[in-house]
């Protein structure tokens, strides 16, 4: 073992242990139920061990607004089936909004063209007014909203609005092709559907007017629509399209009163979530208002320590989870920093420029993005003031070990990274962090309280350091309610249970490691099998990743001469070339930073690598093309077009 990984990165300061919020609720339980829990580890065994008892402490420490009622969980043992406070009622939205005061409760900035603030009142006062346009459009509970924005302020207070009344909230983002999006929502059948007249990337004037009038001829159960100015042609657009009205028209009636909150069941609706569509139709993962509050609240008061005031930022569009994990952080009384637009724009230090001005104290982002400043070879720390920063969380993809070291090195020398891993089908954390423990480089640091995360062999038994299937043992508040047109349930079983019978298993290929944390590997439906070996494309990523000339890699298994041999596409900086010095330099970097299992035989220049909505490198649909198959989904990619290089390639012939 080399030096610099018997050392941890970052470990936290007795001080800051002391008073976070995590060692408050250990003490918590400690109190109510006569224990002596000293550390994270012991504080999840016992966690997972009584999840009625953890969950129930859960909702008392993070005040949730609600009846908890008499049962805490029912058929707990049983995956799917487990209820949790059953008899329980409350209101999503009524936990968000917790405060009107004239207080900051969100930022937001559209690039460079747009910036704005709101205060908690005039939030409410936004939420109020959308409540009543919505029960006036007929809007009721159990409905659907379907919103396409940017990440901008009115979609938080749509949210709020439609969860408040007990409506169901779904959303994408507007870089969506037409088919993207009715492939979604069209399954869903909103009453409402929102759009925006069109967003800024990258200092451009993207314009969706054509598209709109698309989605909403195939729209016909959405009575009204809606469009949100950003450009200022919202009123414009809305004269076009039959049922339409822009936002300020369809507000114009209604002055602020006070907001009506209907509590309903615990497991009641709250938001339709997407898979990301690769393999087919997407599914529609239809998540309960208890369960994602619980889960949230969790996760960003005992996790990541926010406390009111603070100033919590994520990356992200509407058409990621993420989204919904950040906009939950009004109910710690965060103030939510919201940014849309590219990442780079002007360049690669508006984020970090965003999080000076603004004091971030929650900084997240995604694994490719630190990646990409790593290459950008900007220095973070030399540049901006980022003192304020606590905690850069990061997720989307596995987190390379060098960009671990980058985060340390050139970013901020004394923060807490988290790097996290769950999914749209929880819209949670299975591990994140531990603000009580070390970082270890290349390492999330713990498995999430109440989740009895584990990593199982292909016979189903627990397994540690070895890389098997990422499972979940026992049944958790966020699991999914239903898939929507599902109604015999077999689609939900056979996502996730078919595989281990009453075991949630994620399709993650993972790894725990000898400080108890945990490495992902990438998605186990895409894991290489060369020779009967399973190998993580993440292992390769993480080696290809430090060499200059390549911009990004993609890598899948193709079939061959009765096996499986390892291709490796690759994005080449402008001016490289895949000379043969460069091609050995590549698999002499894999062979020393992994193994010699996991050299490509085969290394392929292409001109883009095609990827979700969500920005993930997409494995399977290149694989599909490689040997021949249909796509069936290509409106789930963000870059159709770049499938097409992939297509009978003759270096993959021979």
């Amino acid at each position: 073992m080399s030096e610099d990984t018997e050392r941890p990165l970052w470990t936290p300061d007795p001080r800051r242990v002391a008073a976070s919020q995590m060692v408050a609720f250990r003490d918590a339980a400690n109190a109510r139920f006569g224990l002596s829990l000293r550390t994270y580890r012991e504080l999840h065994a016992w966690s997972v061990a009584h999840l009625p008892e953890f969950w129930d402490l859960v909702w008392d420490f993070t005040q949730v607004v609600g009846e908890k009622g008499a049962r805490l969980l029912i058929d707990g043992d049983r995956m799917p089936g487990a209820r949790f406070f059953p008899d329980g009622r409350l209101n999503f939205a009524e936990n968000l909004l917790r405060r009107h005061d004239e207080q900051t409760a969100i930022v937001f900035r559209g690039e460079d063209k747009v910036s704005r603030r709101m205060t908690w009142g005039e939030l409410a006062a936004l939420v109020s007014r959308m409540q009543q346009a919505l029960v006036a459009s007929g809007v009721k509970k159990g409905d659907r909203v379907a919103v396409m924005l940017p990440n901008l302020p009115e979609a938080v207070a749509l949210m709020l609005a439609t969860t408040a009344l007990g409506a169901i909230f779904s959303s994408c983002s507007p870089d969506f092709g037409e088919r993207g999006v009715l492939d979604r929502f069209g399954q869903i059948e909103p009453k409402l559907f929102v759009a925006c007249d069109g967003y800024w990337y990258a200092g451009k004037r993207i314009d969706i007017a054509d598209k709109l009038k698309i989605i909403a001829a195939n729209l016909p159960t959405a009575g009204k629509i809606v469009i949100v100015s950003y450009l200022g042609d919202a009123a414009a657009i809305a004269k076009t399209l039959p049922r339409a009205v822009e936002l300020d028209a369809f507000l114009a009636p209604f002055a602020p009163k006070e907001i009506a909150f209907e509590r309903l069941p615990f497991d009641h609706p709250v938001y339709i979530l997407y898979s990301s569509g690769t393999t087919g139709v997407p599914k529609c993962i239809v998540h309960c208002a208890g369960g994602i509050l619980l889960q949230h609240l969790k996760e960003h008061r005992l996790n990541c320590g926010v406390l009111p005031g603070e100033r919590l930022f994520y990356f992200t569009t509407l058409g990621w989870m993420m989204w919904n994990w950040l906009v939950t952080g009004l109910a710690s009384e965060a103030t939510l920093c919201l940014y849309d637009g590219s990442p780079f724009a002007p360049d690669a230090g508006v984020l970090f420029r965003y999080a000076e001005e603004e004091k971030i104290n929650i900084f997240g982002t995604s694994a490719k993005f630190i990646d990409a400043v790593k290459k950008s070879e900007l220095e973070p720390k030399q540049k901006f003031d980022l003192s304020p920063m606590q905690i850069i969380a990061s997720t989307g993809s596995p987190l390379a070990p060098e960009s671990f070291d980058f985060v340390y090195q050139s970013i901020k020398p004394d923060v807490h990274l988290v790097s996290m891993s769950g999914g749209t089908d929880l819209a949670a954390c299975f591990v994140l962090g531990d603000p009580t423990s070390p970082v270890w480089k290349g390492e999330i640091q713990a498995p999430g309280l109440g989740m009895a995360v584990d990593v199982w062999s292909e016979d189903g038994r627990h397994i540690e350091g070895e890389r098997g299937e990422l499972v979940c043992t026992k049944a958790f508040p966020s699991m999914p309610v239903k898939f929507w047109n599902d109604a015999e349930g077999q689609k939900y079983h056979a996502a996730y249970f078919e595989r281990f019978p009453n075991v949630w298993c994620h399709g993650d290929f993972a790894e725990w490691t000898p400080h108890g944390g945990m490495i992902i590997h990438g998605r186990s439906d895409a894991t290489l099998n060369p020779g009967g070996v399973r190998i993580g494309t993440a292992e390769i990523y993480a080696q290809v990743e430090q060499i200059p000339e390549i911009v990004e890699a993609i890598a899948i298994g193709q079939e061959w001469d009765r096996d499986v041999r390892i291709v490796l596409f690759v994005r080449l900086k402008e001016g490289a070339a895949l000379d043969s010095a460069l091609i050995e330099r590549i698999k002499k970097q894999i062979r020393a930073g992994a193994s010699p299992r996991h050299i490509p035989a085969k290394i392929v220049e292409v001109a883009d690598i095609p990827r979700t909505r969500s920005g993930k490198i997409t494995e399977l649909a290149v694989r599909d093309v490689v040997h021949g198959r249909p796509v069936k989904n290509t409106e789930a990619l963000a870059n159709p077009e770049a499938l097409e290089f992939y297509r009978d390639l003759p270096a993959l012939r021979r």
